[in-house]
């Protein structure tokens, strides 16, 4: 009886999980973000070069014209892509590109966030830029006489 408790629990579960994604999807018939399949925090320097590569996907029925952008965003510093426009037709991926540069007025120790704008929406994504320290000391050699 426990077995089939359990079983009817997970299920029941992943029913009510499977159920809740399928509804946040269709309300946005342009799945922004596919290659959110990672995610993380990249160490850069200011005036550190970085590339953003992004999947998209029309999860529409009827092909499909936006423009998008991103950036990133931080308390004391933001960088902000390039627009493109993007044209896919009902179910078709593809991916966009940008080339950065932190910006040299990253403070150390700040972390920006990436965030996918496109049409009158936004989606901030996983992904994280921190900045560190660039010069770094180290002892190199030493002596006592």
């Amino acid at each position: 009886m426990k077995k089939k408790f359990t079983l009817l629990s997970l299920a029941l579960a992943a029913s009510i999980i499977i159920v809740g994604f399928s509804i946040l999807d269709s309300d946005d018939q342009f799945m922004a973000c596919l290659a959110c399949d990672g995610s993380g925090v990249v160490n850069k320097i200011s005036c550190e070069d970085f590339i953003v590569e992004i999947r998209f996907r029309n999860t529409g029925e009827v092909k499909g014209t936006w423009s998008v952008n991103i950036a990133f965003e931080a308390e004391s510093w933001t960088w902000s892509g390039t627009p493109k426009n993007l044209t896919l037709s009902p179910h078709h991926k593809k991916t966009l590109t940008w080339d950065g540069n932190v910006p040299e007025n990253a403070s150390t120790g700040s972390l920006a966030r990436l965030v996918v704008y496109y049409a009158d929406s936004f989606k901030p994504l996983d992904w994280w830029i921190y900045i560190i320290e660039g010069a770094e000391l180290t002892v190199a050699s030493s002596r006592v006489r």
